[in-house]
């Protein structure tokens, strides 16, 4: 018995998966750029200057809030315990760039004395953080 001829059907791209891999690979590197950022600090107000220049980027970030209050890389930590907790996150042998994030309402003397004791460290860079100013003149 012979069967009516059926026709093959159409060619045709199935774009289905396509899109799924597409949606998988947008997603792996939104997700991964998310982990490319790096906390500079605590979020303060800096002051702004004219002459800003851009730095490399930090290995350490010295924060001190309107407050006072220190901090290293978003950890709290005295004045008296500066010296030593930075030391220890020293890379050895090796010039270490630190920011130091100054919130505008900082008294002067304040970021004079954690430059100071910032300074008794061998190989350390010191950076102050600005901001650009405002070009709306």
């Amino acid at each position: 018995m012979r069967l009516p001829a059926e026709s093959d059907p159409p060619f045709g791209i199935n774009l289905v998966p396509t899109i799924d891999v597409i949606f998988s690979i947008l997603a792996f590197f939104i997700i991964s750029t998310l982990y490319l950022t790096r906390a500079e600090g605590l979020s303060v107000n800096l002051p702004q200057a004219g002459t800003a220049k851009s730095q490399p980027a930090p290995e350490l970030t010295v924060t001190i809030a309107s407050n006072g209050a220190i901090a290293i890389n978003e950890t709290p930590v005295s004045l008296a315990d500066l010296t030593a907790r930075v030391s220890v996150l020293l890379v050895p042998d090796a010039d270490t760039l630190i920011v130091i994030n100054a919130d505008e309402a900082v008294p002067h003397g304040r970021v004079v004395s954690v430059m100071d004791r910032l300074r008794e460290l061998d190989r350390v860079q010191l950076a102050i953080a600005t901001k650009p100013p405002d070009d709306s003149r």
